[in-house]
């Protein structure tokens, strides 16, 4: 099989495509033939070393899966060759074939193409652990996205709506936005043209927002944070900026708001049965037509650093793909 892998900390041009052995499955496990993996920051980071997880080198990045039963190990009866399957593992995904536990799958909704299966666990799992258990967001309140045209904002914007909340989408450029509209944001804000403070305030009639949902962090983070509603919930989902904010604390204490932290990997190993729910809740919706991936563009395997630089780049809306077929 073919493998992206990385061999030592750096940049997405670093990274090889390399002939491995195909993979067995040991007991309890079982072995995909790879159709598509979702592309993710955090996937920027940890191949620099910089993410809460550290793999051991060399390994192969990716984390985001969707394809078909290859081989199942000694004990496995959920599942058999040929089925369609989506899986969550820690690395590994960039490749034609992953290896994982049996309990890390989900059988893949009847009528869904890989490409949207690869783009719902990491993203929609975030967003959902965020937006409904961490800020209890409730119909009619209120919620401010930064960042709102990727991955993780892009969800929020639309499980927000799920929820029957008003979305105030913020994002870099107005083609980002237009995004963002057509996934049901209420009202939009260009921050890098208009003064974020003063967008809010004119959005929300002086209030402020009841959620704020920041996956980018940097010099937004206080504007949107001295933004906030009276009993705010500021959700801390990611540093896509590169730049971690530091918050005055008396601003908490001012507005009764709560700095609320999203770390979704530790959530699903931690409370399994609460993450799946919240998934089965997430496909509940696509089901309904209420959430669907927006997929911007899709990557051969040996294209996969030229997928990484532009989501460190930060030119991605939506999610894009590797197909490792191809």
């Amino acid at each position: 099989m073919k493998a992206i892998v990385c061999k030592a900390w750096g940049m997405p041009d670093t990274l090889t495509v390399e002939d491995l052995p195909d993979l067995q499955p040991a007991p309890g496990h079982v072995v995909l033939d790879v159709q598509a993996a979702g592309v993710n920051f955090p996937d920027v980071l940890i191949i620099q070393g910089k993410y809460q997880y550290k793999p051991e080198l060399p390994f192969t990045p990716g984390n985001e899966v969707a394809g078909t039963v290859r081989a199942v190990g000694e004990g496995v009866t959920s599942f058999k060759p040929g089925d369609k399957v989506i899986a969550f593992s820690s690395h590994g995904g960039f490749a034609q074939q992953l290896a994982v536990p049996a309990h890390a799958l989900m059988p893949m909704p009847p009528g869904m193409d890989f490409d949207t299966a690869a783009s719902i666990t990491l993203t929609y799992g975030t967003s959902h652990h965020a937006v409904v258990d961490r800020a209890a967001l409730q119909a009619g309140e209120t919620m401010l996205v930064l960042g709102a045209a990727g991955g993780v904002g892009l969800a929020a914007v639309e499980i927000g709506k799920a929820l029957g909340a008003r979305v105030i989408a913020a994002a870099s450029s107005d083609e980002k936005l237009a995004v963002c509209k057509e996934h049901g944001a209420d009202v939009l804000i260009n921050y890098s043209r208009e003064d974020l403070r003063e967008a809010i305030k004119a959005a929300t009639g002086g209030k402020g927002p009841d959620v704020v949902y920041d996956p980018v962090g940097g010099d937004f983070a206080e504007a949107a944070f001295r933004s906030i509603a009276w009993r705010g919930r500021y959700l801390v989902v990611g540093f896509a900026n590169g730049e971690i904010p530091k918050l005055p604390l008396n601003l908490a204490l001012l507005k009764g708001a709560s700095l609320v932290g999203v770390f979704w990997g530790e959530y699903a190993k931690r409370e399994p049965k609460a993450n799946l729910a919240g998934m089965m809740q997430l496909l509940g919706w696509m089901k309904e037509g209420k959430i669907r991936p927006h997929i911007s563009a899709r990557y051969a395997l040996a294209d996969t650093p030229q997928a990484l630089n532009d989501m460190a780049g930060r030119k991605v809306t939506g999610k894009v793909v590797i197909l490792p077929q191809q």
